[in-house]
């Protein structure tokens, strides 16, 4: 389909909203995205015409809702360029996609292994490799973050050794906008003999993404930032990569057989999908695919950086304004401060014209601190997003910083 914005903006019924009389500007698209009908209509479709459990029944609305459940897994596939179904394990989101991964490589670490992340990550790619360190005796690096918000290549380099076990950087920082060289990385860390992950939930919506292409062990997505439901993602494994996870979960689906004296475990990605599943999540994310790869992915990068800069070239004539995250190629987030001002009070203020952004640390502490700050405002654009609500950005801060002056 062409890309036409306000044709687009029709298919969001919550974007007629008003919120304290104005117009609804929604700039949170990297914390979660709304959701057009086409996603609704088929979440009420399932539960209204086809529901049952999954894989376990032989009645007909049990083998419809299977074919469903798979076909949204095959979708996700082909989204993220995965070269087999099988090859996609369906997780609550992001965030338990790489505790998978961390808990699943977990026996292969030992005392004085390397894990190396980055200082933009968020703090689900964070916390989970520090249990590595705290149980495992893993030693946890962090590669800098030069000052124009681009990661320190020559620096993550130098840290690749024999002691480095597990990589992961995210593919796109959710407060810089960042764009790592991930295909260009991967050569490095395979051969240290490394894993190496890459955190796409906010890639996924933005760049086009092939993970076979970009040559990573593991890749994870979330559903809810892509237009889908909340409660979905997905984590993409090399067949090798997956066969070295141990299970992250116990309980139905994911055994071939139980003993009381042991158990064998299903193949992946059945063997980390213990119990009910999230079928009318995945059922859900697999329309939300169907619907946003109607469009042509370059037009839709195209206007998601119109509205951007249109918004930067705004804002950079406020006095106070300071911009975090300036990297070349970056994608459509903008983080910012007013000097003397608290990002918390920005938001609030433009909230009274209804314009919703996020205030805060963005769940990525290390890189507050990095650059010295407590916490940033962002505004973080979308599909559906219009120079016009830019422009309604650019004059609520304008108020907000006369107010808070």
């Amino acid at each position: 389909m062409s890309f036409d914005v306000d044709v687009i903006r029709a298919q969001f019924p919550i974007l007629s909203r008003e919120i304290n009389g104005y117009p609804l500007t929604y700039l949170d698209n990297a914390a979660s995205a709304q959701k057009p009908q086409a996603v609704i209509d088929a979440l009420t479709a399932q539960m209204s015409g086809a529901y049952a459990n999954v894989h376990r029944g032989l009645h007909t609305m049990a083998n419809e809702t299977t074919d469903a459940y798979e076909g949204a897994r095959a979708k996700v596939a082909a989204f993220l360029g995965a070269p087999k179904p099988r090859n996609i394990v369906f997780t609550k989101g992001a965030s338990e996609a790489i505790n998978l991964v961390a808990y699943g490589l977990s026996h292969l670490i030992s005392e004085g292994d390397e894990i190396i992340v980055t200082q933009m990550e968020h703090h689900s790619n964070i916390v989970p490799w520090h249990f590595l360190r705290e149980r495992h005796g893993a030693i946890l690096k962090f590669v800098p973050v030069l000052d124009n918000g681009a990661l320190d290549l020559d620096t993550l380099k130098s840290m690749l050794s024999s002691r480095t076990k597990i990589v992961s950087i995210t593919h796109m920082s959710n407060v810089l906008g960042t764009i790592n060289p991930i295909k260009e990385i991967a050569p490095w860390v395979k051969a240290t003999g490394a894993f190496f992950m890459a955190d796409g939930s906010q890639a996924a919506v933005h760049l086009p993404v092939n993970v076979n292409d970009l040559g990573v062990d593991y890749y994870c997505m979330t559903g809810h930032k892509l237009y889908g439901p909340t409660g979905i993602g997905a984590l993409y494994g090399t067949t090798a990569a997956l066969e070295k996870l141990a299970p992250y979960n116990g309980g139905g689906e994911m055994i071939e057989d139980v003993y009381e004296t042991h158990v064998s475990y299903a193949d992946p990605p059945h063997k980390f999908e213990a119990g009910t599943p999230p079928i009318l999540e995945a059922i859900g994310l697999g329309a939300a695919i169907d619907w946003y790869r109607q469009y042509n992915p370059a037009e839709v990068h195209q206007h998601e950086m119109a509205v951007y800069h249109h918004a930067l070239d705004g804002l950079r004539g406020i006095n106070s304004f300071r911009l975090i995250g300036e990297a070349p190629e970056k994608g459509s987030v903008l983080s910012f401060n007013l000097e003397g001002a608290h990002a918390h009070d920005v938001a609030q203020i433009l909230d009274k014209y209804g314009i919703a952004v996020r205030a805060g640390q963005h769940c990525t502490q290390p890189l507050m601190v990095r650059f010295g700050v407590h916490s940033t405002a962002r505004a973080s654009f979308g599909i559906y997003n219009t120079l016009d609500e830019a422009e309604r950005l650019v004059e609520g801060v304008k108020k907000a910083a006369h107010f808070l002056s």
